[in-house]
């Protein structure tokens, strides 16, 4: 029994690990891809994104780290094919969103999705 004491707090420190970065991975698309559509359709309008120099929205949240947030907008689940459609069409996965659709292709989506997971190992 003392064992089991011993060793808790290293079973619950482990099971609260971050998921690993493969979780993320998303070798189909290209970040630097993703980089130039978030610059042409203004996603930093309203958004602070790591290498986007200007401008540095504030209405939206900031993307910095991103890759390690648990949820997109606090409610959806942080993968790439959620994030994916998120940043296509934010308003069919969450009616009400304030994120109106972007104009993005399903391609430069996974771009875009693939630059801000690529953004927070820089």
């Amino acid at each position: 029994m003392s064992t089991v004491r011993a060793l808790l707090p290293l079973l619950l420190a482990a099971s609260c690990k971050s998921p690993p970065d493969e979780a993320q991975h998303m070798p189909q698309a290209d970040p630097l891809r993703g980089h130039a559509a978030i610059e042409r359709v203004g996603c930093a309008a309203c958004h602070r994104i790591p290498g986007v120099g200007w401008p540095q929205g504030a209405t939206g949240p900031s993307l910095e780290g991103f890759s390690e947030q648990g949820l997109i907008a606090g409610r959806l689940p942080n993968r790439p094919d959620v994030l994916a459609a998120f940043v296509r069409d934010a308003p069919a996965l969450l009616p009400g969103s304030a994120m109106p659709p972007m104009p993005l292709s399903d391609e430069e989506a996974h771009d875009v999705a693939a630059y801000l997971y690529a953004s927070g190992e820089r």
